[in-house]
């Protein structure tokens, strides 16, 4: 195929070497928090491609700007989700503390796919504990992986 057809963010990604980030397929539901962490993002990555420019620095801007595609569909699609206050079963956006049979405790929030982050306490909606959560009430169990998590406690946050 001649050059003359390709598009430029084609031949941009070709010299830095960066394909597409891949976009989730689910719902993107986003708490406050995911939300700001999008726009964050987008700020950010604009500040670092107007200093990649004035550097004319051809790999950073292709990699900077397959990150901003990636960051504005997700704000694009972007569904904010607010947990109804007081509610009594596990919903997108809550806190939710298990015990497991060996008297482990653990303590997840369910937010968006992009704010997850295991390490801090956060998993993703899409997740299966996440999934296996969904609906429960405190005093049920969930299982999951074979393992099974009674739910001890509710929060909004």
């Amino acid at each position: 195929m001649s050059r003359a057809f390709t598009r430029e963010e084609d031949s941009e990604n070709a010299i830095a070497g960066v394909g597409e980030r891949p976009i989730s397929t689910h719902r993107n539901l986003v708490t406050e928090r995911g939300m700001a962490q999008i726009e964050d993002n987008l700020a950010d990555l604009r500040d670092i491609m107007a200093k990649a420019e004035r550097k004319a620095d051809r790999e950073r801007i292709a990699v900077v700007s397959r990150d901003l595609r990636y960051w504005t569909a997700r704000r694009e699609s972007a569904e904010l989700s607010v947990p109804e206050p007081g509610s009594d079963v596990v919903r997108f956006g809550m806190g939710v503390t298990l015990q497991s049979d060996d008297g482990k405790k653990v303590h997840w929030k369910i937010v968006g796919e992009d704010e997850a982050d295991p390490a801090k306490g956060s998993i993703s909606h899409v997740s299966p504990m996440a999934v296996a959560l969904f609906g429960k009430k405190v005093g049920d169990v969930a299982s999951v992986n074979g393992k099974e998590w009674e739910i001890v406690k509710l929060s909004e946050s």
